[in-house]
């Protein structure tokens, strides 16, 4: 459940905004995804994590753009944390993501949605491989050591 509050809304605009002419593998508006995701988080900073996760990485907003409009320093720590810096290997990315609990949320909620091949029409050997990393991911960032 989404909890309206000014940073909520806040990140329900930025979000829109930067993903509005975006279309994921089936060609489904990309927004429908942070969405999905903020609609299972439990808390607040989780929901707008949620809402940001990829705005960094696939937009022209920047970490100091959501600094700028005063989100929260635990927000902008996991929105950071979630944004994959290309010459960081991918599970050096997610052994980082594991170490804070809003990314973590965040990310498993995001890798159970993109291991998910019924959002697919056509199912690719890539898209095959690609969830078998998702998945090892998830079992690495569910493992409690």
């Amino acid at each position: 459940m989404i909890i309206y509050t000014k940073f909520t809304k806040l990140a329900m605009q930025i979000c829109f905004e930067a993903h509005k002419d975006q279309t994921d593998k089936s060609q489904l508006p990309y927004v429908f995804h942070p969405i999905h995701l903020a609609e299972q988080m439990q808390t607040e900073e989780t929901i707008i994590t949620a809402l940001l996760h990829d705005v960094v990485e696939d937009s022209s907003y920047t970490l100091q753009d959501l600094k700028n409009y005063g989100f929260p320093e635990t927000v902008l720590e996991a929105v950071s944390l979630l944004t994959h810096e290309k010459t960081i290997p991918y599970f050096s990315y997610i052994a980082a993501i594991k170490q804070n609990s809003i990314a973590r949320a965040v990310k498993l909620a995001d890798l159970r949605h993109n291991s998910d091949l019924s959002r697919l029409d056509k199912i690719r050997p890539d898209d095959l491989e690609r969830r078998q990393k998702y998945l090892r991911a998830i079992a690495i960032l569910e493992d409690k050591n």
